[in-house]
């Protein structure tokens, strides 16, 4: 029997929305695990897996051939990662826990056998695979045309993420000049957006940089109309 926050993530999830003896089969056949801040979870070409978000915040970015990284998407709780590996193969993709995590793991040819056969699991996974288009689309608007709060916030989540180490703070290795130059202000504009982000309790400033106190609710300043 999964554990019950195991369940009231998967019904916050468009899982929840599938036959109930489909539902169950997943949660019988899965299994639970725990990750320490900093973990990737997913490389590269690696064989598909159908994760859900139970707790924390994970990053899935790709590689450029120098090293550099953009994001694609950050997942949540109730979140579901894999739907797109599972239908069109293994993606050029890492996934990392940018804070304690806690996930759940399906077995994907489960899932696939029976949208073969169900047109109501066929349908749930394109309104995922929809979701998650429009959420790449929403990633790219904010690094195009976003305020420079949430160009500092996702830059500054970014930067930590991409220098993290299993088990971990998240401290983004970079000084306000940097800052704005990465994000197309000036240092006086990001050092009050800093302000404002320090006040309100989601960084710091460390000698090494800025540390990301709560990666969540700054996740969340990537993405806010009232945003400044």
């Amino acid at each position: 029997m999964a554990d019950a926050d195991v369940v009231t993530a998967l019904d916050g999830s468009f899982l929840g929305t599938l036959p109930a003896a489909l539902v169950g089969e997943l949660l019988s056949g899965g299994s639970r695990s725990e990750y320490p801040a900093g973990t990737t979870i997913y490389r590269p070409g690696e064989s598909p897996r159908t994760l859900l978000v139970v707790r924390g915040l994970l990053r899935v970015s790709m590689s450029s051939p120098d090293g550099r990284q953009v994001t694609v998407r950050y997942a949540r709780r109730s979140d579901v990662l894999g739907i797109a590996v599972l239908v069109g193969g293994p993606a050029d993709v890492g996934v990392q826990t940018l804070a304690d995590s806690t996930l759940f793991r399906f077995d994907p040819t489960t899932l696939a056998r029976t949208a073969r056969s169900d047109a109501r699991v066929a349908w749930a996974l394109a309104e995922e695979l929809n979701r998650r288009l429009y959420e790449n689309l929403r990633q790219t608007a904010v690094n195009a045309f976003g305020s420079v709060r949430q160009r500092v916030a996702l830059h500054v989540l970014d930067l930590a993420s991409a220098q993290q180490v299993p088990g971990g703070a998240l401290v983004a290795g970079v000084s306000q000049q940097e800052l704005a130059e990465a994000v197309g202000s000036v240092r006086e504009v990001v050092a009050r957006v800093l302000r404002d982000l320090r006040q309100a309790g989601l960084v710091e400033t460390v000698p090494e940089g800025v540390r990301v106190r709560d990666p969540s609710r700054l996740h969340d300043q990537t993405w806010n109309a009232t945003a400044g």
